[in-house]
């Protein structure tokens, strides 16, 4: 399999939607002509021509199937060392290219996704791709290009479950994703089209109030305050831009964001990517937050807190409701990226352990 690195040394990956590419290719040259291609070549976006090795392939009277490993390079992704397989057989004259879901891959059972409701999880651009590769073939070895073409992940349900997938309305499996093939080490891309795509799924469900969370407890929290399906949770992690961004864009009427206090602290400041590399809390901002509250002799000790959990006890010991003033400063931020957008915000700010501290 191709190798390419970043800058920094790290791997690049392949995206499921490349290595099904790669399957459907192999597997549709041996049932025109009898033979797999291995390595096989794959025309990406963006110029890249990447070869893939064959891990299984297997031909039989009208069909032929072949699987590549997965190799996500030093991205941490769930589907890494996966096998993914692609089974073509003949499909109806001037049919063109069919999709159906095989083991391990899922299928759409809500609407806003950019595939239709009974469709197979498999993406736009890897079904283009794969397009793209059965009329090279068909081109090269005199076949027609009607074919059905199946894609399997041996596993894929039980892997799915680590995945936004059940959330979404994709039910029985993983996605065959990717819009460049590539995986690029530790992007966010993927996070973040997620959201986006948890967004489409609410509004498309008629949603009228939606909850975005920095994490599972605050998740947790919000979701049994307001009785919130599933279906109206964004996973917004540490992308709180992300989320406020795509909504201004597209709006639901009301969002409610959930958090620990360190991380809404962060957004209290102003930062919209929460990440611990990429912001810091702001002690001397709590400091002046507690000195507006009337409380200056505190400022001193919230400023050269240990953590921000430091902070917020130290508040709350002198009977400062410093996780209230947090939550209205990260509520002002979230209604200043919001802009004119029809999105009412209100923010819930809990501890480690789930409980509610502050409320805008």
């Amino acid at each position: 399999m191709t190798t390419e690195r970043t800058t920094e040394g790290l791997r690049y990956g392949w995206t499921t939607g490349a290595c099904a590419t790669a399957a459907a290719t192999a597997a549709y040259t041996a049932l025109l002509t009898g033979e797999f291609p291995d390595p096989v070549e794959v025309r990406l976006p963006k110029g890249r021509r990447p070869y893939f090795s064959l891990a299984t392939e297997r031909l039989d009277d009208g069909v032929a199937s072949a699987g590549v490993v997965k190799d996500a390079g030093d991205d941490p992704d769930v589907t890494h060392g996966a096998l993914i397989v692609a089974t073509v057989r003949a499909g109806r004259p001037g049919s063109g290219v069919a999709f159906r879901a095989g083991d391990g891959v899922g299928t759409v059972t809500r609407p806003g996704l950019p595939l239709d409701v009974g469709e197979p999880a498999i993406n736009p651009v890897p079904r283009q791709l794969i397009r793209e590769a059965i009329g090279r073939v068909a081109g090269e070895h005199g076949g027609s290009g009607d074919v059905v073409v199946e894609i399997s992940i041996p596993h894929g349900e039980e892997m799915a479950r680590q995945t936004w997938n059940p959330r979404l309305g994709i039910v029985g499996g993983l996605s065959v994703l990717g819009t460049t093939g590539v995986v690029v080490p530790y992007s966010c891309s993927a996070w973040i089209d997620s959201i986006r795509r948890g967004v489409d799924v609410a509004r498309a469900m008629g949603h009228v109030h939606v909850a975005a969370a920095t994490g599972s407890t605050s998740e947790r929290v919000v979701q049994e305050m307001y009785q919130l399906p599933d279906s109206a949770l964004l996973d917004m992690g540490d992308f709180a831009g992300a989320v406020l961004k795509y909504l201004r864009r597209h709006p639901i009427p009301r969002l409610t964001v959930a958090g620990g206090f360190a991380k809404l602290s962060k957004l209290a400041a102003g930062f919209l990517d929460l990440h611990s590399k990429r912001s810091q809390v702001d002690f001397a901002l709590l400091a002046e937050m507690v000195t507006a509250a009337g409380s200056p002799d505190l400022a001193s000790s919230i400023g050269h807190a240990n953590t921000a959990i430091h902070a917020l006890e130290l508040a709350q010991t002198a009977g400062i409701d410093l996780g209230t003033l947090v939550a209205r400063r990260a509520r002002d931020t979230a209604s200043e990226v919001l802009g004119d957008a029809p999105v009412t915000v209100d923010v819930v700010v809990v501890d480690r352990a789930g409980t509610v501290v502050g409320r805008a």
